[in-house]
């Protein structure tokens, strides 16, 4: 499995490689505007976190957090960062298949632009992820869009890596689809994420 790379763990541990924080330190703009869903307390997942900015900013909201990436660089930036910010978050590397997703243990779980898993390996960690959530549980999801190919601002560039309205309703079918958004907006989230996008935003509460 390639994940959109030959060497996925190498590919993303040289992209961290920098002082600088490639996807900038603040948090994804669809997962804050979700604020309101979320409250102290409740245990989060961050899905391929990369270097932090989501689930420190949980963890600033009183989430307890937990997050993984497939990069060792990643991670120790995160850690960076949330020491820095002076919250806790439980930080592993692993990827998507190698992580345990245990039944029911979380209330949130955020997937914010895990888009370099293939078709296969998409469907696994979907079913993952709402497997983790406890009943009730909400899934934070954001994507790009097919048409992101044109824009060329961020992303993997493969079609069959990128998200559609039909692909994620078939996907969570089973699940209460609270919101589902398909837009075109700009971007500002450090140097991989700059410019005019198309994203798609899910919510997903789990039945």
């Amino acid at each position: 499995m390639s994940n959109g790379f030959a060497n996925p763990r190498e590919t993303w541990d040289a992209r961290f490689d920098r002082v600088e924080y490639i996807f900038g330190t603040a948090p994804n703009v669809f997962l804050a505007s979700q604020r309101a869903l979320l409250a102290p307390g409740q245990r989060a997942l961050c899905v391929a976190d990369g270097e932090g900015r989501n689930s420190v900013w949980l963890a600033q909201q009183g989430l307890v957090v937990t997050a993984f990436d497939i990069a060792p660089r990643g991670v120790a930036k995160a850690r960076a960062l949330a020491a820095k910010a002076g919250v806790a978050v439980d930080y592993h590397v692993a990827s998507v298949e190698d992580w345990e997703w245990t039944p029911e243990r979380f209330d949130v779980v955020a997937a914010i632009f895990v888009q370099f898993a293939p078709p296969a390996v998409r469907e696994r960690m979907f079913a993952g992820m709402m497997q983790t959530l406890k009943p009730g549980g909400l899934l934070l999801l954001q994507g790009y869009t097919p048409r992101q190919l044109d824009y060329r601002t961020g992303g993997p560039p493969c079609a069959e890596h990128l998200y559609t309205p039909q692909l994620l309703r078939e996907a969570f079918a089973a699940h209460e689809i609270v919101a589902l958004r398909e837009h075109d907006d700009v971007l500002a989230e450090g140097t991989q994420h700059a410019g005019m996008s198309a994203l798609i935003d899910c919510v997903v509460r789990k039945r």
